[in-house]
């Protein structure tokens, strides 16, 4: 039985802001201190196919997806094809809500993985690892819209990890 994770976050500036940062995958490390590297690997008409690296907690995480990018509807959509989120979809949203952008990060965990496709491997594979990314993602694309002069990142394993 799949999972779903929803992780969401209102962004003071322009849905043309929001989506400058956030659809340009290879700049992440620039902006998301727990980002190694996002690395266009192939693409293919309206698919690429992106290589990303990111820390959680001190944890190496790494895996390969196919990527859609549709700045003209607000959205980017995800596969992933290779890792342990194997099968997993995810959708970004941008909506301009008044002065404000709503930006949900939608996870859909139908893992093809054995060891993690079950119930209790879903909820560490949902819990800890995607809906801890995915906010802290969030968390930093926010800081660098409102604030891009902000101090750095606090050290891992501190409250924003």
């Amino acid at each position: 039985m799949p999972r779903h994770t929803v992780s969401e976050i209102r962004i003071r500036g322009t849905a043309q802001q929001v989506q400058t940062l956030a659809f340009d995958l290879p700049r992440w490390p620039s902006f998301l201190p727990h980002y190694r590297w996002v690395t266009v690997l192939e693409r293919e008409g309206d698919r690429q196919t992106v290589e990303m690296a990111c820390w959680r907690t001190g944890i190496p995480l790494r895996w390969r997806s196919h990527l859609w990018v549709r700045p003209e509807e607000g959205r980017m959509r995800f596969l992933h094809v290779a890792g342990p989120a194997r099968g997993m979809e995810v959708e970004w949203s941008v909506v301009q809500q008044g002065e404000r952008v709503q930006v949900t990060i939608r996870h859909e965990l139908s893992l093809d993985v054995p060891v993690v496709r079950s119930a209790i491997g879903q909820w560490v594979v949902g819990e800890l690892f995607v809906g801890a990314v995915a906010g802290r993602t969030l968390y930093w694309l926010k800081r660098a819209v409102e604030a891009p002069e902000a101090p750095e990142a606090p050290e891992e394993g501190s409250p924003a990890s």
